[in-house]
């Protein structure tokens, strides 16, 4: 169970605080989606999450264990909007292995079954993927490390429709083994595999009802 328990942020360089006594409860094997406009604290949220910031008061827990920063980093695989932009080697096989590389064979055609790229030749750069193929190649990034919660940021944005929905129905495969936290500023196709559903504004977190 993720939960955080007043969690809140603010930077001292802001007059403001980005983040607002934040509570939230997600199972596992849930899909969680959090819905803001850009500049809404939605993104920090993920990098605190994901161990790359702090919050400056509150708490993450993780069945009912309270996470430092190093700990999340393990918790969490974030993937970020336009993770094709972040790719940094010449293979496929390269990007999976790059900070693993004792990875053997089986782990790496594991991960990518996973996200329906197993067909793929090994030595395809990354760069010559169609968008939703990109997308899916940095999941299979991150569950190459089997986090237990995976971490999204605007998975389809720049998306045609019918890679939209391809995505979509990944990530509701995933969720059969995985906890998932996405964040959108449209929510879409994705509200129809959402478990729970918060709204963000100003850095207020509400939850919502979804509707089907």
């Amino acid at each position: 169970m993720l939960k955080l328990k007043h969690l809140s942020y603010h930077p001292p360089a802001s007059d403001r605080p980005i983040l607002k006594d934040l509570n939230l409860e997600l199972a596992p094997q849930q899909l969680g989606l959090i819905i803001g406009a850009s500049g809404s604290g939605k993104s920090t949220l993920l990098e605190i999450l994901a161990g790359l910031a702090s919050g400056t008061s509150g708490s993450v827990c993780w069945r009912d264990r309270v996470l430092d920063s190093d700990l999340r980093q393990q918790l969490g695989g974030l993937v970020f909007q336009f993770p094709e932009r972040h790719f940094c080697t010449n293979s496929i096989l390269d990007e999976l292995r790059l900070g693993h590389p004792e990875l053997g064979a089986e782990r790496v055609e594991q991960a990518l079954s996973s996200v329906g790229l197993a067909a793929l030749p090994l030595y395809t750069s990354p760069h010559a993927l169609s968008g939703g193929q990109q997308r899916r190649l940095a999941l299979a990034v991150q569950l190459i490390r089997q986090p237990p919660l995976l971490l999204l940021d605007e998975p389809t944005a720049g998306l045609d429709w019918s890679m939209r929905q391809q995505l979509v129905n990944l990530l509701a495969q995933l969720k059969q083994e995985w906890t998932l936290l996405i964040v959108t500023h449209d929510a879409g196709d994705l509200l129809a595999i959402a478990d729970k559903c918060w709204q963000i504004e100003q850095g207020v977190l509400t939850q919502t009802q979804i509707d089907r």
